[in-house]
């Protein structure tokens, strides 16, 4: 017996009396709350009102087609819909599926045919245990990601930085961190493959291992040997991650930099185009015995060296369309905080299926001031 908590509801649309009964009574057999509806507007009420988690509906209603009627509730409701109809060809089972059902039962059918077919689906479905664990295990996530991210804003003379991170719904492996040295500041960017505490983990021991390296005078020589700490783990895991780590010494505007992978970089100046610095080889832990190079790049007054996630590349459906957005963005900023915010609602929250994380290093002109 189902108990109370774990009490279920279904919604039957359906015009025929006598199938309407069977339906209803199959269904409180197997433990839901049910009401019904005799055509298709008064059905898609009774689904509005009632947030079923199932709904039978038949094709053939009075006023609505029933795959007019599915596509409607698609819109607001989440609910498995079995469809019922006496036209058994293999054209409408398709679009049945195609417009949200999620199972096709023709006519004549059994109850047990029907309740088999329900409990196929409902198998499907992880259990309130399971989705509260998951929402755990989320938000646990979360807090991992966010505190990755550096606590302080960063003060370079001549130079005006930010940066900004947005989840997504799935919490993935993105971060970025700084801090600042006697020369100028050290500045990682990352992205560990997956999504939830898995990808989180990754990110913090990334993070962990490349702040050990960050005293060490030569980038190169401290890169191959955090990326070396990291292929451990990232091999256990099957997993890999994307980093930009770069130096830069604020009295020459010099950056030193390693792209493993990442290869969402540019530089982009005053005025004209941005030129997106190519990446050195693969991500960190895709290949073992990899090395990356050493590349350097030089920050003219005027000049940002801005980093985005793959998060804003998704966006766009060209490599071009992307780097000519986040030019003009930051071209149009008016500081770094500015191109940062400008350059997040590229990729809109609401639609944003990854993290999104930008960072804007921008060098002053000369004689303005932070």
């Amino acid at each position: 017996m189902v108990s109370p908590s774990e009490s279920r509801r279904a919604v039957v649309i359906e015009d025929d009396p006598d199938i309407r009964g069977l339906l209803v009574r199959v269904l409180v057999k197997q433990g839901f709350d049910v009401t019904h509806a005799g055509a298709g507007l008064p059905g898609v009420e009774e689904v509005r009102r009632r947030k079923p988690d199932l709904v039978t509906l038949d094709l053939n209603l009075p006023d609505l087609d029933g795959l007019e009627v599915c596509k409607l509730l698609r819109e607001f409701s989440d609910a498995f819909i079995v469809m019922l109809t006496a036209r058994a060809d293999e054209l409408d089972k398709l679009t049945g599926l195609d417009n949200g059902a999620d199972e096709y039962i023709s006519k004549p059918f059994s109850p047990r045919e029907l309740q088999s077919r329900i409990n196929a689906l409902f198998r499907r479905r992880p259990s309130a245990a399971a989705e509260s664990a998951a929402r755990g295990e989320l938000e646990r996530a979360t807090e991992v990601q966010q505190s990755l991210l550096p606590k302080e804003d960063i003060r370079v003379d001549g130079y005006d930085v930010a940066g900004l991170f947005r989840p997504s719904r799935n919490v993935g492996g993105d971060f970025y961190d700084w801090y600042q040295t006697p020369d100028g500041l050290h500045l990682t960017f990352a992205d560990a493959m997956g999504k939830g505490m898995g990808a989180a983990l990754i990110a913090a021991t990334v993070r962990a291992v490349m702040r050990s390296t960050g005293l060490r005078q030569d980038l190169d020589a401290g890169f191959a040997s955090a990326s070396k700490a990291i292929a451990a783990d990232l091999d256990s895991s099957n997993s890999f991650v994307t980093l930009f780590h770069a130096r830069l010494d604020a009295a020459s505007g010099n950056v030193s930099y390693v792209d493993a992978g990442h290869g969402l970089a540019l530089h982009v100046q005053p005025a004209g185009p941005a030129d997106r610095l190519p990446s050195g080889g693969p991500p960190v832990g895709a290949w073992p015995g990899t090395q990356w190079p050493q590349a350097k790049l030089e920050l003219a007054p005027g000049d940002s060296l801005v980093v985005v996630s793959d998060g804003v590349l998704d966006v766009f459906e060209s490599v071009e369309d992307f780097t000519d957005a986040v030019r003009q963005a930051t071209q149009s900023a008016g500081s770094a905080q500015e191109a940062t915010n400008s350059i997040l609602a590229l990729a809109p929250a609401e639609t944003a299926e990854d993290d999104v994380t930008v960072v804007v290093v921008r060098r002053l002109p000369h004689g303005v001031a932070a």
